[in-house]
């Protein structure tokens, strides 16, 4: 590649509508899936930097290098899905490396409404701390016969099931170095916050309207507390995350920490929640991991 035409095209890290990237680029390609092609103007971070070198005869050539990403909302939190910009993941690795000593291998435990993404989020903690992530529901449904959480909530109730939660509390309160994302109603019991307290609790604080968006997204068939409900889907996951949040509220508020999504939003420049990455959120954990020691610091 010339010199002088990749100085031109020298950019750094900075969100571009995808349409306008073939426009200004069009000897460049971008891959995306056709899903993705549909949106004519998905935003997708592109990131680029460039290296020279000589060859053998001495002539010095210029290498670019690019890095693309799309930007997707945080209602895919309960799918799994998770992107980051190349900016994020490094904020995120740096900000690791810096709170790992503080923490010294205590159990991080994520509370916080059903669908507020304490799985995703958890997953990408575990890894950049170099910790096991555990998922308290998948434990429960491991000691029932694989029996889905939904099933044991009809078949033995919902006492049984806290229960069997509590009984998974204990003992990972006897390990390190887990991420461990616990089930929504976990904080209603005491006994598990005595548990919950031998490492650092962070609690997931996201807008009631987005968790009905997202919990809407993918039914409520899995969501036993909310099966019941009459409505549309979105409807009645609002109605009955309104009565939880009430019933829980006040014990949230026993966590270590509280990350806010409306903050991180506000801070970020955002008009709302959704267009916050897992990857933000997890940065945000970071952050207030390393001075949280008593209930709700920060």
């Amino acid at each position: 590649m010339d010199v002088n035409l990749a100085q031109r095209m020298q950019f750094s890290s900075k969100w571009i509508e995808s349409d306008k990237f073939y426009r200004k680029y069009p000897t460049c390609s971008l891959s995306l899936t056709s899903k993705l092609k549909a949106k004519q103007k998905l935003p997708v971070l592109v990131s680029a930097h460039f290296q020279s070198k000589r060859n053998k005869n001495g002539h010095k050539s210029v290498s670019l290098k690019a890095f693309c990403s799309y930007k997707h909302s945080a209602s895919v939190l309960e799918s799994g899905s998770s992107s980051a910009s190349s900016d994020e993941s490094l904020i995120l690795k740096n900000k690791s490396q810096e709170v790992g000593p503080c923490i010294n291998g205590r159990c991080i435990y994520l509370v916080g409404m059903m669908g507020s993404g304490k799985t995703t989020v958890g997953k990408i903690l575990s890894q950049v701390l170099g910790y096991s992530f555990c998922d308290c529901d998948s434990l429960v449904e491991q000691e029932v016969d694989g029996t889905s959480v939904a099933e044991i909530f009809k078949l033995y109730g919902e006492g049984f099931f806290r229960n069997k939660e509590t009984e998974a509390l204990k003992k990972l309160s006897m390990m390190h170095r887990l991420v461990v994302s616990t089930g929504g109603g976990a904080v209603i019991r005491p006994i598990n916050w005595k548990y919950m307290h031998k490492g650092i609790s962070v609690w997931l604080d996201v807008p009631l309207e987005a968790l009905a968006q997202r919990i809407a997204a993918v039914g409520t068939n899995s969501r036993p507390l909310l099966h019941h409900e009459s409505g549309d889907e979105y409807t009645k996951a609002l109605r009955r995350l309104s009565t939880l949040l009430e019933e829980r509220g006040e014990y949230y508020a026993n966590a270590n920490a509280r990350v806010s999504l409306e903050n991180i939003a506000a801070k970020l420049g955002y008009r709302d929640v959704s267009s916050i990455t897992p990857t933000a959120i997890a940065i945000e954990v970071e952050l207030r991991l390393d001075r949280a020691r008593d209930p709700l610091d920060g």
